[in-house]
């Protein structure tokens, strides 16, 4: 069987009605702590998820505190994040090129979330698998 090909939060519980008191957001965005959320309804591979964002001036949901771990924590589906694994740093790298923080990991690690965080294949591997997933743009 196909496996996802980059890392996914797997997520208990829907999604809580966010709202930002700071932020003024597009419609079906959605605002938290001053950014604003695109939630897809559709399933696509990580690199169209990207693409998607990218065409709407954002990007995939990079995950730097823990109230963006916590929003994160608050969906029981799977969902595309901007990691990748680059085999040119030897190290899960964000859309920007910033390495995954220590601080994170810990945080990851305190929640007691690592088993809902799943590693498979790397992004490189997109071309050749057709698997699919919901995505988050930020």
């Amino acid at each position: 069987s196909k496996m996802v090909i980059n890392l996914i939060f797997q997520m208990e519980k829907p999604f809580p009605s966010f709202r930002s008191d700071c932020c003024s957001c597009q419609e079906k965005w959605i605002g938290y702590q001053c950014n604003c959320y695109f939630i897809s309804n559709e399933s696509k591979t990580w690199k169209d998820s990207r693409n998607f964002c990218i065409s709407h001036n954002s990007s995939l949901l990079q995950v730097q505190n823990r109230n963006e771990l916590d929003f994160m924590n608050s969906s029981a589906h799977f969902y595309w994040i901007g990691l990748s694994f680059s085999e040119e740093h030897n190290a899960w790298l964000w859309e920007d090129n910033s390495t995954l923080s220590q601080d994170l990991i810990t945080m990851i690690n305190m929640q007691n979330i690592a088993k809902k965080i799943h590693s498979y294949y790397f992004k490189n591997y997109t071309e050749r698998r057709l698997n699919l997933n919901n995505y988050q743009c930020m």
